[in-house]
C-alpha cells in the first residue's frame, strides 16, 4: 500500500483564485494576508497564508482617545482605554457572536497600544477551496446591512 503524495495548494495559487472570486479582497502586505471590507460597523474578514478566516472589528487606540477627550484621556492608562474601546464595540460584536460561534469561529480579544480588536477565527483548507470560497460568501452575507 502507498498513499498517494497529497500537496497543499501553494499561498500564491490560492490568494490569485480567492482574489478571482472576490475582486474586493486586497493584500494587507506584499504577499501576506488577504482582506475584505465586510460593509457594517468596521468589519472586515481576513484570510491568512497560514490557513485562518478571521472576522474582526476594532478601534484605533487614538479613536479611543477622541471619544473620551474632556482632557482626561492622558490621564487613562492603555488597559482603561482598552475597556472602554471594549464596551464601544460590544454592540457590534453581540450581533454576530453566536452566529460566528455557531459556525465554529473562536473569539478573542487583541490589545496592543495602538488597537483593540475582537476577532472570531477558524482555520480553512486550501486543498478545498471551493469551501473556503463558499464560508467566505457566507461571512459576507452575515454582516449585510440590515
Amino acid at each position: 500500500m502507498s498513499d498517494a503524495p497529497t500537496t497543499t495548494p501553494s499561498w500564491e495559487s490560492t490568494r490569485s483564485r480567492l482574489c478571482q472570486s472576490e475582486p474586493e479582497f486586497y493584500e494587507l502586505e506584499p504577499g501576506g494576508a488577504l482582506a475584505l471590507p465586510l460593509g457594517t460597523e468596521g468589519w472586515l474578514l481576513e484570510i491568512t497564508p497560514d490557513g485562518r478566516m478571521i472576522c474582526q472589528t476594532g478601534m484605533d487606540m487614538e479613536d479611543i482617545k477622541s471619544l473620551l477627550s474632556d482632557g482626561t484621556p492622558e490621564d487613562l492608562g492603555t488597559d482603561e482605554l482598552a475597556k472602554q474601546a471594549k464596551y464601544y464595540l460590544q454592540p457590534a460584536v453581540s450581533k454576530v457572536r453566536k452566529t460566528l460561534l455557531g459556525a465554529g469561529f473562536e473569539e478573542n480579544t487583541e490589545m496592543t497600544d495602538e488597537y483593540v480588536a475582537v476577532t472570531f477565527h477558524r482555520p480553512v483548507d486550501f486543498q478545498k477551496l471551493d469551501e473556503v470560497m463558499k464560508a467566505v460568501r457566507w461571512c459576507r452575507q452575515q454582516f449585510k446591512p440590515m
